[in-house]
């Protein structure tokens, strides 16, 4: 079985030089630094008021990418004009309203289930995998087989949130979700509130896991332990 690669979020890099303004950090410096630290993609998430990453960045960020590039967003016309512009490896489908501080649930597949086969065939005709940011109940799951999507990326804050007060029933749903995936022929990410405490045992307990999307954890680490021995740490947790 291949190594679950690890995608680097740099929305928080883009937190920080917005605070103050200018160039500093530089969110591409940052992304070509974690590409040659070991990271084996780079996830950006664009929102609508463009509070971290910038349209521009996602433009900017394109020719330096050499590895993966995940660009995740609700699809609205103005994302999907920005991606089929610059043509990510991936896109992962987020139901963010634009008002939310982070993502906070999965899809309604079943709601918007017309509306997700729509925008995944466009993505798909312009040769973008898709990905559909999703929770564990296996019936949405199974729904979203059917809109066409090449994988589901598996929402693990509550994962995260249980981990630390019982581990084995904080996997359970997400072994049981993981096991739908692969009946229903659905390819396997996962992401959110995954850190150097509980990504370990995450990744020991779901077969078939392709990737992982890490941010705020893993930023955050870097200001403890430096960038590159922070993704060498979480890459160490995915052997």
């Amino acid at each position: 079985m291949s190594q679950t690669r690890l995608s680097v979020n740099i929305n928080k890099i883009a937190t920080l030089r917005n605070a103050r303004g200018g160039s500093i950090p530089n969110v591409v410096e940052a992304a070509v630094n974690c590409q040659k630290f070991g990271a084996q993609g780079i996830t950006v998430h664009p929102r609508p008021d463009e509070r971290h990453i910038r349209y521009q960045d996602v433009r900017d960020l394109r020719p330096v990418i050499n590895t993966e590039f995940n660009i995740e967003g609700y699809p609205s016309q103005r994302f999907i004009d920005l991606v089929l512009e610059v043509k990510p490896h991936q896109v992962t489908l987020v139901p963010d309203s634009h008002d939310v501080i982070t993502s906070n649930q999965g899809w309604n597949v079943i709601k918007y289930d017309t509306f997700l086969k729509e925008v995944i065939n466009e993505l798909q005709k312009a040769g973008i995998r898709t990905s559909i940011f999703i929770e564990t109940d296996v019936t949405q799951i199974e729904r979203a087989a059917k809109t066409g999507t090449n994988r589901i990326e598996l929402y693990t804050e509550p994962y995260a949130r249980n981990y630390p007060h019982n581990p084995e029933k904080a996997i359970a749903p997400y072994i049981k979700a993981a096991k739908k995936a692969s009946e229903v022929g659905l390819e396997l990410n996962a992401g959110h509130d995954l850190n150097l405490t509980n990504l370990k045992y995450f990744h020991e307990n779901i077969p078939a896991l392709l990737e992982v999307s890490i941010g705020h954890a893993l930023i955050s680490d870097a200001l403890y332990y430096g960038l590159e021995k922070t993704i060498l740490l979480y890459l160490e947790q995915l052997k």
